[in-house]
């Protein structure tokens, strides 16, 4: 791929043009060269990276680039010195017993990117992101799922009236509801979470018939992070099990 195409991936046009997705650090192109070992379509990735990496073996291509150039590449203020351009991979089908998380117009991709992490962590949920959503390849999300995105499978562009025909029961996390320690909380197929400011839109949910579950709290400040909705109820949903 040219230098000047690979420059172009911080936008999210170029990444869909080119088909292609940029990450930085170390630690991601660990994780990268591990999930390439287990998945084929990974294999098209390379690595770009300067002399101070001269020692770093790789069984995908490796190109050594001058510090100038790849600082062109980096969105840090501080590159690491290596990089790796990685293909967008089709998302895989719903396996049984696999649920979701839906996303309802999420926009800080550093939430996206930590909400991916704990689905990685606790396992067994792929993550659907409604239209108008940020873009899972965003540098920010890619960087903050500390590799999570190669183990997590999300669905960009789902609409939410689409829900309801994919999932027999939905439950929406919000302020008011039941518990969320509740038993039945653990026996959904699809999981809502809102917008950072704008919360959830209840018209469209109260015609789905989504069960509402909400995180106790003082209550002391507005709401709680939409990353940490989530985190909380993953680990509610894996100490109920």
């Amino acid at each position: 791929m040219r230098f000047e195409d690979i420059k172009k991936l911080h936008q999210r046009k170029f990444r869909e043009q080119f088909s292609c997705f940029l990450l930085e650090g170390e630690h991601l192109v660990q994780e990268l060269q591990k999930a390439a070992s287990h998945d084929a379509r990974l294999r098209a990735s390379e690595i770009y990276l300067t002399r101070e990496y001269a020692h770093w073996t790789s069984e995908l291509p490796i190109h050594v680039l001058n510090s100038r150039h790849m600082a062109q590449l980096s969105e840090t203020r501080s590159p690491q010195g290596i990089a790796a351009v990685v293909p967008l991979l089709a998302t895989p089908a719903q396996h049984p017993g696999e649920r979701a998380i839906y996303l309802h117009e999420i926009q800080d991709p550093g939430n996206l990117g930590t909400i991916l992490r704990s689905l990685a962590w606790f396992g067994g949920f792929r993550c659907l992101l409604s239209p108008n959503s940020v873009d899972v390849h965003n540098g920010k999300s890619v960087r903050a799922s500390m590799g999570a995105i190669f183990h997590v499978p999300v669905e960009p562009d789902v609409p939410l009236q689409a829900l309801p025909g994919r999932f027999g029961r939905i439950a929406s996390l919000d302020l008011q509801g039941k518990p969320i320690s509740a038993p039945e909380f653990r026996d959904f197929d699809c999981y809502i979470y809102g917008n950072e400011a704008r919360g959830l839109p209840r018209e469209a949910l109260s015609g789905m018939n989504a069960t509402r579950f909400t995180i106790a709290g003082t209550r002391a400040i507005e709401s709680l992070n939409v990353a940490a909705t989530v985190n909380i109820s993953q680990y509610e949903l894996t100490r109920s099990s």
